[in-house]
């Protein structure tokens, strides 16, 4: 069977086009193409013109997407993306991690990262890191953002998921604290403990996670600073429920007590995610490869 027909102008227009639809503006596409606004413009205009179809609304300040060219443009980015991962993977393949890697995380998981990155920095001396440590969900292709690490459940998107780990709510106090009381049995006897709360990015206490249902709690503290919550329960405060990675030394050297472990509940799972052109590139394969080191888990690829 003979291939297609391909048009030797098949992309004639098209990274312009896309250009625009990202920055919403002819001026701010032209600079980042390093071409005139009026060349920019004329090419999506002829871009139009070729297609039968408007892209592009122009009757205000802000240039905006029409339909057909919402459409038009989740194709298109798909393609420059793909282009822009294969020339990575080319470039990749022949050279070593090397340069900026910009990475987001939460900052709940900023102990368990942190202070392992110089393991991955004797391994690659010419990577330098770049974290910004942030609950906000950060728009990757638009922030110039390599690799983001999300816990809790991913929304459907094209960025390119890698699972990490499974996590798992534990309750946890300090082994004085529960000397002064008897510790809970079931997740009603909270409501005669101290419950040391976390404020969520929505601005309420979270309520308490248990296998089969939800709990709420009441207490003297409420913080929106996981490592602060921990270290209030370590001093005897009360009670608290975080995310089992947050408190595995404590609960080793004995510092903190699990209690109520028959009705733990599973928690968020933690994924890397990064743009199809960007995980090829050698700097956040490497990158990937030390999560899984430092999360003690071989990454497969996520269901999303």
């Amino acid at each position: 069977m003979a291939p297609p027909q391909i048009r030797p102008d098949l992309f004639a227009g098209v990274l312009p086009f896309v250009r625009t639809a990202d920055e919403r503006s002819f001026g701010r596409a032209a600079a980042s193409l390093g071409i005139t606004t009026a060349a920019v413009s004329k090419a999506v205009r002829k871009l139009e013109d070729d297609l039968g179809a408007r892209l592009l609304d122009r009757s205000s300040r802000v240039v905006r997407l029409t339909r057909e060219g919402e459409l038009f443009y989740q194709h298109c980015r798909q393609a420059v993306q793909d282009v822009l991962g294969a020339r990575e993977a080319m470039a990749g393949a022949r050279r070593e991690p090397q340069g900026p890697l910009t990475v987001t995380l939460p900052f709940i998981l900023a102990p368990l990262v942190v202070p392992r990155l110089a393991r991955l920095g004797a391994q690659h001396p010419r990577l330098a890191f770049h974290l910004h440590l942030t609950d906000r969900i950060a728009r990757l292709a638009d922030e110039n953002v390599d690799v983001a690490i999300r816990v809790g459940e991913l929304a459907p998107s094209s960025l390119v998921a890698r699972h990490l780990r499974a996590t798992r709510w534990v309750t946890v106090a300090s082994p004085g604290y529960l000397a002064l009381r008897p510790p809970p049995e079931r997740p009603d006897d909270l409501a005669t403990h101290n419950c040391l709360r976390f404020l969520a990015p929505n601005g309420r206490p979270r309520d308490w996670t248990f296998a089969g249902a939800a709990q709420r709690v009441d207490g003297n503290l409420v913080i929106d600073h996981g490592e602060s919550l921990v270290a209030a329960a370590r001093a005897g405060m009360g009670i608290c429920q975080v995310l089992d990675f947050m408190v595995g030394g404590a609960l080793r050297d004995g510092a903190l007590v699990e209690v109520l472990a028959d009705f733990a509940a599973a928690g968020p799972a933690i994924h890397a995610v990064a743009t199809p052109a960007r995980v090829r590139s050698a700097n956040v394969r490497a990158f990937l490869r030390f999560l899984g080191e430092v999360l003690g888990r071989a990454m497969v690829p996520s269901a999303e």
